[in-house]
């Protein structure tokens, strides 16, 4: 990868004065409530309606956070714009129940093929490549293209299910902090409405900006500037179907003429095919003559001496390379944030921009769920920056240098760049450091491919209540819990441990145990957002035990050796998430689960694997149940990790 310095050269704005006000007037919450036209009020306003507020809101309103989502555009994106899933996208889709329609409506792409013309030689093939080679452990192995309306209406239905709209000519002007003697006040959220521009008042606790690279919350947040840089290459963009003789039209295609520059060719929905073509032109001349002909051209030139024509042209565009990270991700208070394209930018080619963004709300909804019940310690939300600002430099850098060496054409170097960098590319390389939330473990513990700060692993097991082989990673549904699997050989060897761990969770003393009751109070008074699927869904299954916690057993016994009477209380009311490890036919690996995640097990060994709610592997732990004391230690060893980064509410406390 390029080196950080990448981030160095210049920086694109300051922060605007008077972004975090003080509020002088005491009652100005009361002054407020009480004018005729009242303000809004929510828990979380998020700025912008892209992919990446609405990712944020459609879990926020699953868990049953109000949420408020104010976007200036009069309607969602029609046409263009980002188009490519990566494989660890498409998981998440699959965890949240959304990938059915997108798999149904997208186009796949397993390969890339390399294309070259020189001076001496005409257009001609040079190889073809797997996109995502075997060594990639994913469900699915390729690159989705699907329109990023497509995306953004998928969560746009799921909010109108849960009662959730967005509002829309809405521009977000600027907040400021109605405070009180503990600095805790709601935030003021100042916007400007329709053509007339009427003001318009929200009051929540947390503010996202999800609102694009000219972000006006990033612009409100002290030292949040956007560094970087921009290249002085022009690219353009068209969508359209295509006639063409070309043979790689329906494979991802990098074609590079010598005289003209380059083309990606990325297949698309609905028989189009999508074009991002460099415009090699006097660095001078007016980008206005950069237009939708002079590119439809320039495409013709490179393709040479294949034909390319358009049925129709759906969007064009036009935009310049560059590669910026906010400086800060949030403000000093863990009150503001920035997601998605206000906290980074970079080329579209690699396909990351939609799903970086993404993930960043994925990482960013679920502290929020907790914040906002009083559950988290200030460590919690500080861990997003930390962990979304190293995806971020790691993707700019990466980006830097895969955009050069697309313009420069070298069909090795690029094929070698993406190999290096392939898992991070199809996102199950992006892993976070050692903070609150990831435990670093004793190195002789992580002999597996789970691994704190990492995603969890792929694993076929079979469900044991119906029989039915299930992908463990996702067959608990995101209902913001973090899942706590057990993992053992034989359940009747193991049962003294599994006894004293249930018995020693389920004391008043254990903080678990205290995060449950607090949490299922939390939900009595403010419960998930229900939608007509959960008939079918049924996500009370994993709730029955906890609202914080689903508890989940793995073992390699044989069904016909084990019923499910034979399990403690805890683990009999967890009935839906007790897994028989013994299908690793069916694996991605052709492995068992205990094998996959730990590397190896002991025959009388427990392990216990936290996950966090986004899918991350929180913490790892061993014990050797035959030690009378080793369950009572694993249950104080999950109170010593939660304890990190989560607390008791107060008055759950009194």
């Amino acid at each position: 990868m390029a080196p950080a310095a990448v981030l160095d050269k210049s920086s694109e704005d300051q922060p605007s004065e008077g972004g975090l006000e003080t509020a002088e007037c005491v009652d100005r919450l009361t002054l407020l409530r009480s004018m005729p036209e009242a303000p809004l009020e929510c828990q979380v306003c998020v700025v912008g309606a892209g992919p990446a507020g609405l990712m944020l809101a459609c879990n926020l309103g699953r868990f049953g956070i109000k949420v408020e989502v104010v976007d200036d555009r009069a309607d969602q994106t029609p046409v263009g714009r980002a188009d490519g899933l990566q494989p660890k996208t498409i998981e998440t889709f699959r965890q949240m129940r959304l990938a059915d329609l997108l798999l149904q409506r997208g186009v796949r792409v397993y390969d890339i093929c390399f294309w070259r013309s020189t001076a001496d030689q005409p257009l001609h093939r040079l190889g073809r490549e797997i996109h995502y080679p075997p060594f990639i452990d994913v469900l699915d192995p390729y690159l989705l293209l699907v329109h990023q309306g497509m995306v953004e209406s998928l969560f746009i239905e799921d909010l109108k299910k849960r009662g959730i709209g967005v509002r829309r000519n809405t521009a977000f002007d600027s907040y400021s902090v109605c405070d009180d003697d503990n600095k805790s006040g709601p935030l003021q959220i100042n916007c400007r409405t329709n053509v007339n521009q009427e003001h318009k008042t929200l009051l929540t606790q947390y503010l996202v900006g999800c609102d694009g690279a000219h972000s006006k919350v990033r612009r409100s947040i002290p030292e949040a500037k956007s560094v970087g840089l921009s290249q002085p290459s022009v690219w353009g963009v068209l969508d359209g179907e295509l006639v063409t003789d070309f043979p790689d039209i329906w494979s991802k295609s990098l074609v590079f003429s010598q005289e003209h520059g380059s083309i990606l060719i990325v297949p698309r929905e609905r028989n189009m095919t999508r074009f991002y073509i460099e415009l090699k032109s006097n660095p001078k001349a007016d980008k206005n003559q950069l237009d939708q002909a002079f590119v439809m051209q320039r495409a013709k030139d490179i393709m040479a001496p294949f034909e390319v024509g358009w049925k129709y042209i759906e969007w064009f565009g036009r935009y310049q390379v560059g590669q910026r990270v906010a400086s800060r991700f949030c403000d000093n208070r863990q009150r503001v944030f920035l997601a998605g394209d206000a906290s980074h930018t970079h080329s579209p080619k690699s396909a990351q921009g939609m799903n970086t963004s993404m993930h960043d709300a994925w990482n960013l909804c679920w502290k929020l769920n907790l914040a906002v019940r009083g559950l988290a310690k200030p460590a919690l939300l500080e861990s997003y920056e930390r962990e979304r600002r190293k995806i971020a430099l790691d993707l700019v850098n990466f980006d830097y240098e895969h955009a050069n060496q697309i313009a420069g054409g070298d069909a090795a170097a690029l094929a070698e760049n993406f190999k290096t960098n392939v898992r991070f590319i199809s996102g199950i390389g992006a892993e976070y450091g050692e903070n609150a939330i990831n435990m670093t473990e004793p190195q002789s513990w992580v002999l597996g491919e789970a691994k704190p700060g990492c995603l969890l692993p792929p694993a076929k097991v079979t469900r044991y209540i119906d029989s039915n082989p299930v992908d463990i990673q996702l067959d608990i549904p995101m209902l913001g819990q973090f899942r706590i699997y057990l993992l053992m050989w034989d359940v009747h060897q193991s049962r003294i441990f599994l006894d004293t761990f249930c018995q020693a969770i389920a004391s008043t003393d254990s903080l678990v145990n205290q995060l449950s009751a607090a949490a299922g109070l939390s939900y009595s008074k403010q419960p998930r957002l229900p939608a007509p699927e959960d008939i079918y869904l049924r996500p009370e299954r994993y709730t029955a035990v906890s609202h914080l916690f689903t508890f989940g057993l793995i073992t390699t016994m044989p069904k016909s050796e084990i019923e499910i009477t034979d399990l403690p209380a805890l683990f009999q009311d967890s009935s839906w998430t007790f897994y028989l490890d013994d299908i690793p036919e069916q694996d991605t690996r052709s492995s068992l689960c205990t094998n996959k995640w730990l590397g190896s097990l002991g025959p009388g060994e427990v392990a216990i694997v936290n996950v966090r709610p986004d899918g991350y592997v929180g913490s790892i732990g061993r014990w050797d149940s035959s030690i009378d004391e080793a369950g009572e230690e694993a249950a104080k060893w999950l109170d010593q990790y939660y304890e990190r980064f989560l607390q008791v509410p107060a008055p759950v406390q009194a």
